[in-house]
């Protein structure tokens, strides 16, 4: 077997910008203020610049991010949270954590993200139950690419729903320029290690555009804590991104929109080298991704996997099992006429190596493994 190519190089990183690293670390061990030091304010204000909307509260990880907002809005039990079911765990695990019930939704063929249709069919058939109470669509970037919040935003207007965007593997993405926040009441951060933009730990923001629900919002990130120290003002959370972390992010932050334009090239690459041999990811009209993961299909996905390990080039499903046929989620309800593209994507998707500084060398090593098996 050949020797594996890495999947996400995060030694390259590191070795890129090891200096940054090394003096925001040391600054924060000097001073020793390892919690809610002054770089996580710092990186709240810099996310929100970058983004170009709202205002940043960072939390200790992506899960925590949209759980927050959740119980911000007060959302519990007898009310509906409608999600995608081809999607991370956190998704719909923050719903059951608030108390509400999960909705499962069907997505797109192209884009992997939820499908406005499937979403108006969902609300339409919980309102015709009157079992529970419509609150919120919780919309993911999956892969990176922005869900289509134009068509998404006036469906939950029209009902009265708040949209969160689970940007845990996008931010950075826009949409005709915009972050999905323009469209969305927050949007959500993982800074775990292998999302674009990773901590050197866990760690998570929510952004938003609401004075009154950032307070909140703050509130529930530390206990519930009121307007004193040690005042409790509702049930909250212990949800704090640590200093180190932060430090290490703003670093990489500095360098965040180059990494974006490096990894649009290695899609671009991809895309050209595998021409009509596989499904390739398509992006809606006007977004830019940021490419966390490169995911195409194939229909005989176990031997496809086989060779490329054999040509060293390593893959991943994202994700082989939708989250509606988890023994956990299974008795939760779905969209009428159920999940069929969900279901079909969830048996051809292989995700590629991405990352900024793949050598092109590995890109074309990727392109004849993968045109290779095809023909």
């Amino acid at each position: 077997m050949t020797d594996m190519i890495p999947f996400i190089d995060l030694k390259a990183q590191r070795a890129r910008i090891r200096e940054r690293i090394d003096i925001a670390v040391a600054k924060v061990l000097d001073e020793g203020r390892y919690v809610l030091g002054p770089e996580v304010s710092e990186l709240e204000a810099k996310l929100a610049d970058f983004a170009g909307i709202g205002r940043a509260l960072s939390c200790a990880n992506g899960t925590d991010a949209i759980l927050i907002p959740l119980m911000a809005w007060g959302i519990g039990p007898g009310d509906a949270v409608f999600v995608p079911s081809f999607t991370f765990a956190s998704t719909a695990e923050v719903v059951v954590l608030a108390g509400a019930s999960p909705v499962f939704v069907d997505i797109d063929p192209d884009t992997y993200n939820m499908a406005p249709a499937s979403l108006e069919s969902a609300i339409a058939r919980v309102k015709a139950d009157g079992k529970l109470n419509p609150r919120a669509v919780i919309a993911v970037d999956l892969f990176g690419q922005p869900a289509d919040y134009p068509a998404l935003a006036p469906v939950a207007r029209e009902h009265g729903l708040k949209l969160v965007s689970d940007c845990a593997q996008g931010f950075g993405c826009t949409l005709n320029g915009q972050s999905p926040l323009h469209w969305a009441d927050v949007l959500t951060i993982s800074f775990y290690p292998a999302k674009p933009l990773g901590a050197y730990g866990d760690g998570g923001a929510v952004l938003c555009k609401d004075d009154d629900l950032f307070d909140v919002m703050k509130s529930v990130r530390v206990h519930g804590e009121g307007a004193t120290r040690y005042e409790y003002a509702r049930i909250g959370l212990n949800s704090r991104l640590d200093t180190i972390q932060a430090a290490i992010l703003l670093a990489k932050l500095d360098v965040f929109a180059g990494e974006i334009e490096a990894r649009q090239r290695v899609a671009d690459a991809y895309q050209a080298g595998f021409g009509n041999a596989v499904k390739c990811p398509r992006t809606i009209a006007g977004a830019q991704s940021t490419w966390a993961q490169y995911t195409i299909e194939s229909g005989n996905r176990d031997a496809f996997r086989t060779h490329l390990a054999d040509k060293g080039v390593p893959s991943a499903i994202y994700y082989p099992i939708p989250l509606h046929k988890h023994a956990p989620y299974a008795g939760f309800p779905v969209a009428p006429g159920g999940l069929p593209v969900t279901e079909a994507a969830a048996d051809r998707v292989v995700s590629l190596p991405m990352h900024p500084d793949m050598p092109a060398d590995h890109i074309d090593r990727v392109i004849d493994a993968v045109t290779g098996f095809v023909a």
